[in-house]
């Protein structure tokens, strides 16, 4: 691997957190919307964990299904620049998100059954693919799917890799070769508890991805 991966540290909500954070230079920071996750932020959120991140830091907004005009509003509200579509969301779905303005990251769940041939579909109406590990639920389990599998994607669309990445991973990382990985996107694998992070590991994860 020899260019440099974009970091997104996902499910924020502290302020104080966010600001430790911060300091790693992270280029995507992630809130999760979606009121089943145990990282939601809540109906209210404090503006406070927005309007103190740099622009050099892109704020992504997690959905779940998510009625599309709700959220285009909080990408408004939020100055969210990147919508992060983690349900069943059709093509036309993620091309009406986009013709907003607004980045779009469409993730998949993957396993060894997953069906790469629904992915084409999706290439004209997406930024970036985030690939991550099948669970019961949507959004993160904390496991690792098995990157050989990422061997059977051969579309041009940039992709994040998700899903148990953890501090000890940055080896295994850098062997990866894939021409189209794009950036890590990292969670519960750095926390102390849901949605506060180990900032002193962060930093260390990316400052070694990085070198």
């Amino acid at each position: 691997m020899k260019k440099e991966l974009k970091i997104k540290v996902c499910g924020m909500r502290d302020p104080e957190n966010i600001q430790g954070v911060l300091k790693a230079l992270p280029d995507f920071l992630g809130y999760i919307f979606y009121p089943k996750s145990k990282r939601f932020i809540g109906n209210q959120p404090d503006a406070v964990i927005f309007d103190t991140v740099p622009r050099s830091t892109q704020k992504v907004g997690v959905f779940v299904n998510e009625d599309i005009k709700q959220v285009i509003s909080l990408c408004r509200e939020y100055n969210l620049q990147v919508a992060q579509l983690h349900g069943n969301e059709s093509p036309e779905y993620c091309q009406d998100v986009s013709n907003e303005k607004i980045t779009v990251f469409k993730a998949f769940s993957l396993n060894e059954e997953f069906d790469f041939s629904v992915l084409p579909s999706y290439s004209k109406c997406v930024d970036y693919f985030l690939f991550d590990t099948k669970g019961k639920l949507p959004g993160g389990t904390g496991l690792k799917f098995n990157w050989e599998i990422l061997d059977q994607y051969q579309l041009e669309v940039p992709f994040f890799l998700s899903g148990g990445i953890g501090p000890d991973d940055v080896t295994a990382i850098k062997k990866l070769n894939h021409s189209q990985l794009f950036g890590l996107d990292i969670n519960s694998g750095f926390e102390v508890e849901p949605a506060l992070k180990d900032v002193e590991a962060v930093r260390k994860f990316i400052q070694e991805i990085r070198n």
